[in-house]
């Protein structure tokens, strides 16, 4: 294989540890992480990114795993999308395997990372709605040995970045030992980028209602308005069923809420309307909902 771009020396390095990872990003500010490579390398294929160095993280055996912490599931940033789905994952937080058992073709799953997906944010991430409607948290790496935590959607909206030579160590999960789905849309080519994506997720304990939708933004919106809505309707002591009208209105505000109706014209003015493809998109977004929410419920 040959390549017309210009060859320039660059550096590979392949530290075992999560400390050594940051002081080599620490050393090299111009470097960059690299675990499975399916966004990256994309980025490198197309010539929009020219890294000066590389520091892979495929040896670091301690976030290639998982753990139980205080009622929580602590997961390594490297556990691929093919390792989530399996079943003894999937009996732990059945959402999260559904997503990873969607991202993509096999190659995909077998290459892509938890914390690559994060890192990325792109709006496609599957795993980005399902960690969002659990609330996990994230626990980044820093330069000393630094340890800090912080809410997966601070990251992902943008309000919490990360530093120089930080890295996203694991992934702080709550156990609820409840339903949880993932569905997702994807266009006619077949499985691939989600059009649209829900997580519903039940929280008896509070008895609570989460849900997160991903794809239609840059990152993934919860309606919290209509999980309050509908958990007030929910006989949590009871068989915890809904009428067929209560889910399909739950899936309408779900996607009211997030693709609301244009703002009304002037007086005098015709009333703006979606065009056909945002109208198909919230009618996609309206059916996920409410096949996600009928099936955590039976």
């Amino acid at each position: 294989m040959t390549t017309h771009a210009p060859q320039t020396t660059r550096s590979v390095t392949l530290p075992t540890s999560l400390d050594e990872a940051v002081a080599a990003l620490t050393a090299m500010p111009a470097a960059v992480p690299i675990a499975g490579g399916t966004d990256l390398m994309v980025a490198v294929n197309k010539g929009r990114l020219r890294p000066a160095g590389l520091v892979g993280l495929s040896r670091i055996s301690e976030i290639r795993g998982w753990r139980y912490q205080d009622g929580h599931a602590l997961l390594g940033a490297g556990l691929t999308h093919a390792r989530m789905g399996r079943p003894d994952f999937a009996a732990l937080i059945p959402a999260l395997a559904a997503s990873a058992r969607a991202a993509g073709p096999p190659q995909i799953r077998n290459a892509g990372t938890l914390g690559g997906n994060i890192a990325s944010s792109a709006p496609t991430g599957d795993t980005l709605p399902v960690l969002a409607a659990l609330e996990a948290d994230l626990i980044i790496a820093g330069p000393g040995g630094a340890r800090r935590e912080i809410p997966v959607a601070q990251l992902l909206a943008g309000r919490d970045m990360l530093a120089p030579a930080e890295l996203i160590g694991y992934v702080r999960v709550p156990l609820l030992h409840a339903p949880q789905v993932f569905l997702k849309a994807t266009g006619r080519t077949g499985p691939g980028r989600a059009t649209a994506s829900v997580a519903v997720v039940l929280d008896p304990a509070r008895r609570g209602v989460r849900c997160a939708v991903g794809a239609i933004a840059p990152m993934p919106l919860r309606p919290l308005e209509a999980e309050q809505w509908i958990a007030s309707y929910i006989d949590w002591d009871g068989e915890r069923g809904l009428a067929g009208e209560a889910l399909v209105a739950f899936g309408e505000y779900v996607a009211a809420a997030c693709i609301p109706d244009p703002p009304p014209a002037p007086a005098g003015m015709e009333q703006p309307v979606h065009p056909p493809a945002v109208l198909h998109l919230r009618r996609t977004v309206a059916a996920l909902a409410r096949r996600a929410l009928g099936r955590a419920l039976s």
